[in-house]
């Protein structure tokens, strides 16, 4: 159980060796603590940098950096102190140790962000942005995280809590005012508005969008033995990380690696060459590529353009028709280009001296163009927002039953309820745990 009128410390660096490791205090004795350790004969004015050295139990600990700020002009909105230590765990453990024997509590993951909101200084959403920010793991996934940070989720659903209070305010009015306001003015106010809304909603979860800045674009290279799947997966990369021999069957696994392209992680796999398997092995590879190409976001199918199509190529390409999918014709400096078999749409390249790869990642990264630009791209506010989406339909076919009035009222305040728990207005203590609990200690 957390409270917020105790004082709590942690380590707000990662451990391990570094350059500076600091420790974070929270909480109405942050400053009475800081005071108690640190040797300086200083002011502490809020917000300013001192020079001095922790002292406890007449031992020095550390020489070190010490600054105080006081609430509200903080993170937490308490009083927080900060101690700027040398990298290394030695130091941190015993001025903790210290903290703790004056009283302090070791933070809980997340507390300090917890405090954050609990405290009014960032919403619920703004609060999941922090981690959102700290787990990045491409550019476009950090920008859209800072938009979330910097409020854009929050204006977007204060946007559409307002027209669902005014459309709740016209359903009301027409309640305590029969005479004056008929349910069929009522009902053609509602029923056209309350639909736009709840498209509006739909169109801001973007799915596949938020999956793909979480964890990347997984794509799949794919083709039939010895056409250049692992070179052009080298080529890629930039990194010789698959063997590339001139023996068919040299990929028995899938090997894998990650680029980003545009800003967007790129999971590249190279998958084992699809043919009859002529060993247990080699079979078990082809199984796996199979998958691996049933869940592929994109497969890559890579031809030789310096051999006729094969029945196995055909197979491939009309077996992959209907999925998002790339042609190559990998091989091209190994014959004339007016010899080149033509193939629609296909993208010429040679992995061997890079010629058409740069219009290969051009086409990868036009599979994830979109990623990342839709309002909402946390799956816990998609789903809040579809709730209040199916919330205002049910108004709405209210509206076009000619049911009571008051029946719409209620799925508009179902509706604003589940857009109040997107930035925590109406929030229980099990998702606050739930949340916080995936922040590292010190956030």
């Amino acid at each position: 159980m957390l409270y917020s009128n105790d004082t709590i410390a942690a380590p707000a660096t990662a451990p391990g060796q570094g350059g500076i490791a600091i420790i974070r205090i929270s909480g109405p004795q942050a400053e009475s603590m800081l005071r108690a350790l640190f040797s300086a004969d200083v002011p502490f004015e809020s917000h300013k940098l001192y020079y001095g050295h922790i002292v406890w139990e007449n031992d020095v600990l550390d020489e070190c950096m010490a600054v105080l700020m006081r609430a509200p002009r903080t993170y937490t909105r308490e009083d927080v102190a900060e101690l700027h230590l040398h990298g290394g765990s030695y130091a941190s453990r015993k001025v903790l140790s210290a903290l703790y024997a004056l009283g302090a509590r070791a933070a809980e993951p997340g507390e300090f962000t917890r405090r954050a909101f609990l405290n009014g200084r960032i919403d619920l959403s703004r609060a999941e942005a922090v981690m959102g920010v700290i787990s990045s793991e491409s550019d476009r996934a950090a920008r859209a995280a800072m938009r979330q940070l910097s409020g854009g989720v929050n204006s977007f659903i204060k946007s559409a809590q307002d027209e669902l209070l005014s459309l709740l305010a016209g359903v009301e009015a027409a309640l305590d005012y029969p005479e004056e306001i008929s349910d069929e003015e009522a009902y053609t106010a509602l029923e056209e508005s309350a639909r736009i809304l709840a498209d509006r909603l739909d169109s801001a979860c973007d799915e596949r969008g938020a999956r793909i800045l979480e964890s990347g674009l997984d794509v799949v290279l794919c083709g039939r033995p010895n056409v250049g799947k692992s070179s052009i997966l080298n080529a890629l990369l930039g990194q010789e990380r698959a063997i590339v021999t001139n023996i068919p069957g040299t990929t028995r696994d899938i090997v894998q690696g990650s680029i980003q392209l545009d800003g967007v992680k790129i999971n590249l796999s190279d998958t084992a060459g699809l043919r009859n398997g002529s060993d247990e092995v080699e079979k078990i590879g082809i199984d796996r590529a199979r998958q691996a190409i049933a869940h592929a976001d994109v497969t890559v199918v890579v031809l030789d353009a310096a051999m006729p199509l094969t029945e196995e190529d055909l197979d491939l390409l009309r077996e992959t028709e209907n999925s998002p999918r790339i042609i190559v014709l990998n091989k091209i400096d190994r014959m004339p280009v007016n010899m080149l078999q033509p193939l629609k749409d296909a993208l010429y390249v040679s992995a061997r001296t890079g010629e058409g790869m740069q219009n290969l990642q051009k086409a990868i990264a036009a599979f994830a163009a979109h990623a990342g630009q839709s309002e909402l791209s946390e799956s816990r506010h998609m789903n809040l927002a579809r709730e209040a989406a199916r919330h205002l339909r049910n108004a709405a076919d209210v509206c076009a039953r000619g049911d009571e009035v008051d029946l719409a009222a209620i799925d508009l305040h179902a509706a604003i309820d589940a857009l109040s728990r997107v930035t925590g207005e109406r929030v229980d203590e099990r998702l606050l745990d739930d949340i916080f609990s995936r922040f590292c200690v010190g956030k």
